[in-house]
């Protein structure tokens, strides 16, 4: 027997299903848009991970630090004068020294025979000055004798001559024979005068030999002490107390004038060269106290010369050292110095964070009241020091605030502290 179909029934069915169907992709994508439009979960940092800073007002000092070294006030560097080969090397790096203590010897053959040379020049000099003032004074008195001949003659002409005269006038000669005598007298008056001024022209021509001679000897003199003085440059002395830094040569070696030999520091004047960022070397200037950590002691100081360029992002800065050195300081021990700006009497600041210079605005993490979690706000920093920094906008004294650097956080505004 056949069965009559419920299609009625089954029609209703499919309605229900699809309707269904319907409202459960319209629940899925409501949903769907709900979550899109969550924001993300605030994530979860460890309290004792992070550095935490509450927000102060008052008094701030404001200083900048920079790693350095201690450096001698006096250095020097000992060059060669002469040429040379060195012979014999008597003092090591690190030696105490005095300003005559013998560093090396050197050798010169060729500036011995040289200095040698000299020498006898030099005694070749003082002989033919003695010999030309002998023959000088010779020919001065052969001079002299002849002038004091013609002198003679006319002394004797002039007497003959007045002779005559009184004579002539008594009419017992000839007035021819007067006229003669006179002549001779005249002549000999006019030889004499001659001979005078030769012998005058005599004793200056003697002068002037004497001094080109002198002169002479004089350079050759000089020479000698040179080469004397070039070869007690063979010894290289320190020239000043203190320690042998360094030794640029070796037993053996040729050098020419100008070659750097040895090094040589004083101990005892020390000062710190720093080397500050130069975003924080504006503020430096000459004068300001400065203390100087060696690790063994803090000695205070004050700034004495601002290197005008940079070099690799800082500026040398150095520190004269107002206090005594402690035990172990030494050049070239490393040391931390730190430089005071300024005093601000009342100011709101914070610890310095890891992020963030000086007049600029950053955010930070401030704490909530609970201090369960924390919230991103704006902070416009002023001027810094080296472990705090001034706030100018952003904060109020109270406020707590995260310090350690936030930058894997940047896409959140909110975390929480656990």
């Amino acid at each position: 027997m056949d069965v009559p179909r419920k299609t009625k029934t089954r029609r209703n069915k499919r309605v229900r299903q699809a309707a269904i169907a319907v409202l459960a992709v319209a629940c899925i994508a409501l949903v769907t848009f709900g979550i899109s439009r969550l924001k993300p979960a605030a994530p979860s940092v460890e309290r004792s991970t992070v550095l935490i800073d509450t927000v102060k007002r008052g008094p701030m000092l404001r200083e900048v630090r920079g790693p350095g070294s201690l450096v001698p006030e006096e250095v020097r560097v000992i060059a060669a004068s002469t040429e040379g080969r060195v012979e014999r090397i008597l003092v090591e790096p690190g030696t105490e020294v005095a300003p005559g203590t013998v560093l090396l010897y050197l050798v010169n053959p060729k500036l011995a025979q040289e200095a040698q040379d000299a020498e006898f020049a030099l005694k070749a000099g003082e002989a033919d000055y003695n010999y030309m003032k002998v023959r000088l004074e010779s020919e001065r008195m052969t001079q002299q004798s002849q002038t004091a001949q013609v002198r003679a003659e006319y002394e004797q002409a002039k007497i003959q001559a007045d002779t005559d005269a009184q004579l002539a006038r008594d009419g017992l000669i000839a007035p021819l024979n007067y006229k003669l005598s006179k002549v001779r007298a005249d002549e000999l008056a006019n030889r004499y005068a001659i001979e005078q001024r030769r012998l005058d022209a005599t004793a200056k021509s003697a002068k002037a030999q004497l001094d080109a001679q002198q002169a002479r000897i004089s350079q050759l003199r000089a020479l000698l002490e040179l080469k004397h003085s070039q070869i007690q440059t063979l010894s290289v002395v320190a020239g000043i107390s203190g320690v042998l830094q360094r030794m640029d040569v070796e037993v053996g070696q040729q050098i020419q004038p100008g070659t750097n030999l040895a090094r040589v520091a004083e101990q005892q004047k020390l000062k710190a060269e720093l080397k500050i960022a130069e975003t924080q070397v504006r503020d430096i200037q000459l004068g300001q106290q400065a203390s100087i950590d060696t690790r063994n002691g803090i000695i205070p100081g004050h700034v004495s010369r601002i290197d005008p360029a940079a070099q690799q992002g800082t500026v040398s800065v150095d520190v004269a050292l107002d206090g005594a050195l402690p035990q172990g300081a030494r050049p070239d021990l490393s040391v931390d110095g730190t430089i005071t700006l300024e005093r601000l009497s009342d100011v709101v600041y914070v610890g310095r964070p890891a992020f963030g210079q000086q007049q600029s605005a950053v955010s930070m993490f401030k704490l909530d009241p609970d201090g369960r979690g924390a919230s991103r706000v704006q902070v416009k920093l002023g001027r810094s020091s080296v472990n705090a920094v001034e706030i100018l906008e952003g904060l109020q004294p109270g406020d707590q605030v995260i310090l350690s650097d936030t930058s894997q956080w940047d896409n959140y505004n909110r975390i929480r502290l656990n």
